[in-house]
């Protein structure tokens, strides 16, 4: 059996008597892109925090390939990176300079190869030498992202690292994250860019008010919480949208040539278009459009259920 890259365990903290995390547990394994997503207040950061030790754990546990982060506190830091959401830099030191450093805060030498790697292909060369106050903020997330990973950690969290940046940057980032995954490094990933958890996470878990309510594979999310909308144009307008189409929602548009009808993913579209055609409807065209990740995200926080 492989041990998890990340295994939480009944995971909770307060602060001032108000619960951040409720008891959560989940594990992730080696080689992961996992997608831990939530609304703001969610606990996602707090989680983080805890995970990468630089918040105490309320109860519960957490281990790092096998290793507990509380007892063997020293293991488990050289073996997570953490991208966090707010900018942290060393204001007066130079890129080149906080990257040399950085690694021997993890005991781990300065690999130079490794780190004229991390110049390149996060775009840094040109701005090596200037001192992080002068640089913009792109580049000082691109610098967070080398800082993250300067020790070669195992497991790499980042957090919200595409908040507020260029497309282009977006696109590298991810470029670069796919690249790294492929040697071996597993990904712990939030963002609330849900078209990217969608296209990174191989699985997500969903947390809302400190609790993890959703916990799956993200094609499982899709298929069996996602929803499809079927937009059927009409060649004559209608006052009224027929009743008794077995939809979860049909709204007609004011001209009355528009009806937009909402199926779940296990209801069939032959079924629906045979009614349409018995109720006597004329047909001009129709468009089928499937809910994503962000429809979904969005139903299951604002109705708050729990799953997990």
């Amino acid at each position: 059996m492989t041990t998890p890259a990340l295994a939480i365990h009944n995971l909770s903290k307060e602060f001032d008597g108000a619960i951040a995390v409720n008891d959560i547990s989940f594990t992730i394994e080696p080689g992961e892109i996992f997608g831990l997503l939530g609304p703001n207040g969610a606990g996602k950061s707090t989680t983080i925090n805890m995970i990468g030790g630089v918040s105490r754990i309320g109860s519960g546990s957490i281990e790092i390939f096998g290793a507990d982060n509380q007892k063997d506190y020293r293991t488990t830091r050289r073996m997570v990176g953490v991208m966090h959401q707010e900018i942290v830099i060393d204001n007066f030191f130079t890129i080149d300079q906080a990257l040399r450093l950085h690694a021997g805060y993890y005991g781990v030498r300065d690999d130079e190869a490794w780190r004229l790697q991390l110049i390149d292909r996060l775009g840094l060369k040109p701005h090596l030498h200037k001192v992080m106050i002068k640089l913009s903020g792109g580049m000082k997330r691109r610098f967070m992202i080398a800082k993250a990973l300067i020790h070669k950690p195992r497991l790499l969290i980042l957090d919200e690292p595409t908040a507020g940046v260029d497309v282009e940057l977006r696109h590298t980032l991810w470029d670069f994250v796919r690249e790294i995954n492929q040697q071996g490094t597993t990904i712990l990933l939030t963002t609330h860019y849900l078209e990217e958890a969608e296209q990174m996470c191989e699985r997500l878990a969903i947390m809302n008010h400190g609790k993890v309510i959703a916990l799956e594979s993200t094609e499982t999310l899709l298929q069996e919480l996602g929803t499809r909308t079927i937009i059927v144009h009409l060649q004559e307008p209608i006052t009224k949208a027929p009743d008794n189409l077995c939809c979860q929602a049909t709204e007609l548009d004011e001209s009355g040539t528009t009806l937009q009808l909402t199926l779940s993913t296990s209801q069939p579209t032959g079924d629906l278009l045979q009614r349409l055609c018995e109720i006597g409807l004329s047909i001009a065209d129709i468009e089928t459009r499937s809910a994503g990740l962000e429809e979904i995200f969005l139903q299951m926080t604002k109705a708050g259920r729990v799953d997990a």
